[in-house]
Order: structure tokens, then C-alpha cells, then sequence
């Protein structure tokens, strides 16, 4: 290993340790814990299914720990603009770990002006489940950016039970 290396390791290795969980059986080795496509399908399907039972046409975006898009989906007459809005609610609230109502607060903070496609508003959650993170469900198209995250909250229920189980 070269001098660089050995200086830059200790750094590395406490960096890599405060922001992902350890495992016990290879300190070299980190388990990221991910939602099959299917799932996260599922969980989309759902959330379109509980916005139409209120009459509301939508977009969805589940998105992965990392803030990826897993799955994308929008209603046949949800505006094109909601498929934008509901992966920006998505990729904040997992960037935040937090719900999108209660990150409104925010919104008026220089995060806000970065440009990183954020979006500190109400309509979307976090998938948690057994301890873990999976990612996060955001959603637009509603009036009410409350009642979007009604629905991304009814399309992680549908899921909920089952990764509780994991």
C-alpha cells in the first residue's frame, strides 16, 4: 500500500462507518438492503390505486435508498409535470429521510436555491420496514400535496406488512 493510501485509509474507514450500517460478518463489505421491481411496482400500482379511489389522477416515483429511480408511473390523464414533481418529492424525502410535510418547513431555506431537484413539500414517505431503509414513494398530481402523501402511504401499506416480515 502506498504512503497516500495508509494516510487516506483511517479517513475512509470512519467516513464509511458513520453513514452506512455495519456488518458483522465482513468489516470490508457493506449490505445495502433494496426493494425487488417487483415490489417497488407494487408499491406504485397501489399508490395510483388509492389516488383514483379519490378520483385523482397521478404520477409516482419510487426511488431506491440512493435516491434512484426504481419505478415510475403515471395515471393516463395525470398531467406529464407530475411525473417530475413526484420524483423530486421522492429523492428528498429519502435524501432526508423524512416525509415530504415534514420537510415544508425547508422550503424557504437556501437548500431550496440549490438547483439539486429538490422538493420541500407535502406527497411522499420514506419506505421503512424492519429497522431498514429502503427508499421513498412521492407522488403528485392531487390538489393537496396532503393527500398525495395519503396515497404514497396507502401504496407502501400495501408492501408494509410483508418487509416487516424480512
Amino acid at each position: 500500500m502506498n504512503r497516500l493510501s495508509k494516510a487516506l485509509l483511517p479517513a475512509l474507514l470512519m467516513a464509511a462507518s458513520a453513514s452506512t450500517p455495519a456488518v458483522a460478518s465482513d468489516p470490508m463489505v457493506v449490505q445495502i438492503n433494496r426493494l425487488s421491481m417487483d415490489v417497488a411496482a407494487t408499491i406504485a400500482t397501489a399508490t395510483v390505486a388509492a389516488c383514483r379511489e379519490k378520483g385523482i389522477p397521478i404520477g409516482v416515483t419510487v426511488v431506491d435508498r440512493s435516491g434512484i429511480t426504481q419505478v415510475q408511473m403515471r395515471d393516463t390523464t395525470a398531467p406529464p409535470i407530475t411525473l417530475n414533481i413526484s420524483e423530486k418529492k421522492a429523492f428528498t424525502a429519502i435524501m432526508f429521510n423524512a416525509k415530504g410535510s415534514d420537510l415544508e418547513a425547508r422550503s424557504s431555506s437556501p437548500l431550496a436555491t440549490l438547483g439539486e431537484g429538490l422538493a420541500f413539500m407535502p406527497g411522499s414517505v420514506t419506505i421503512e420496514a424492519g429497522g431498514k431503509i429502503y427508499g421513498a414513494i412521492g407522488v403528485s398530481g392531487a390538489p393537496d400535496g396532503m393527500v398525495d402523501e395519503e396515497c404514497a402511504q396507502a401504496g407502501l401499506d400495501a408492501v408494509l406488512m410483508d418487509l416487516e416480515m424480512l
